[in-house]
């Protein structure tokens, strides 16, 4: 509990900066002004960037749990990837359970993107219908690498048509209608899979297996051995022998 305390209060953090503070040169980290900012990863314009979608109601484990595992350094504390947030505008949003994020970036500023993680809402309506958010997926999802939905994050990739006849799965119990709205997606049964990938595109019924999908996408981009480094730096043997 206390290191996932921790991760919400580093997004905080991160969501406060503006673009203008982030370092875009080869590398040099800015003078820290204090023993807390020397703990924020400055922007390097060599690293691949991940890109956290957010908006009004998104569920902040869905934003929080890839932050998590691509933000954490190598095993010699080298940093691997860029981790930003983006939203329609630079105004904070609102997460389900009550937390405001202010996003790094804004759709139009944008920077190119090796992965995007489209999180979900209890509600999708709003954000399926809003055309920006649609476009915005669209648009990125043809520079990205990987696209990642989570939980009702699919019924946003369904309605880009990103993934027509791909394999894709939401949260549990919402096959069903995602299929029926979006018939060329292959829907899989959301009952016995949580993650699945079919090329570029990964998905997980979200919530907290938000986590399998961030992590099976980080072996793929590092390496097995910094999978399970990440793992072990996030206690996660501590959950799985919980009781």
């Amino acid at each position: 509990m206390r290191v996932f305390t921790r991760v919400l209060f580093f997004i905080v953090l991160l969501g406060g900066c503006t673009n203008s503070q982030h370092q875009t040169d080869s590398g040099v980290d800015p003078e820290p002004a204090d023993t807390l900012t020397t703990h924020l990863k400055p922007f390097r314009a060599h690293l691949p960037t991940i890109g956290l979608l957010m908006y009004n109601g998104v569920l902040q484990s869905e934003v929080v749990a890839a932050s998590d595992v691509f933000a954490k350094p190598t095993e010699d504390g080298r940093q691997l990837f860029n981790v930003v947030t983006v939203a329609e505008n630079g105004k904070p949003i609102t997460t389900e359970q009550g937390l405001r994020l202010v996003p790094d970036y804004t759709f139009d500023g944008c920077p190119k993107l090796e992965v995007l993680f489209v999180p979900s809402a209890y509600d999708m309506y709003s954000q399926v219908h809003n055309e920006k958010i649609v476009d915005f997926i669209r648009a990125k999802n043809a520079e990205t690498k990987y696209t990642v939905s989570n939980c009702g994050g699919a019924q946003l990739i369904g309605a880009s048509g990103i993934a027509d006849g791909h394999k894709i799965v939401t949260w549990i119990g919402g096959g069903d209608q995602l299929q029926k709205d979006y018939p060329a997606l292959q829907v899989q049964d959301d009952s016995l899979v949580s993650f699945i990938r079919d090329g570029k595109f990964l998905s997980s019924n979200g919530n907290l297996a938000s986590y399998i999908s961030a992590l099976e996408l980080l072996e793929t981009m590092t390496s097995p051995e910094h999978r399970k480094f990440v793992e072990s730096y996030l206690y996660l043997d501590r959950l799985q022998n919980w009781k």
